[in-house]
């Protein structure tokens, strides 16, 4: 049956354009997704393009702590 971690993690994705450059000045925030990823087949921090309504364009959302 199950062990005693779970194989699925929840991450959280955050926009790496809008950590570096502060927040955007006329549209103030931080464009954040939560996935899941496999423990087992992805070890390393994830990295996926996803949209930023922020910068208003597709760009690397990084994975961060919780």
């Amino acid at each position: 049956m199950a062990k005693g971690k779970d194989v699925r993690v929840r991450v959280i994705l955050e926009c790496t354009s809008c950590a570096q450059n502060g927040v955007n000045k006329k549209l103030p925030g931080i464009s954040r997704y939560i996935t899941q990823k496999n423990r087992h087949n992805t070890p390393n921090r994830l990295d996926l393009r996803k949209f930023c309504r922020y910068c208003r364009k597709h760009t690397i959302h990084g994975e961060i702590k919780k």
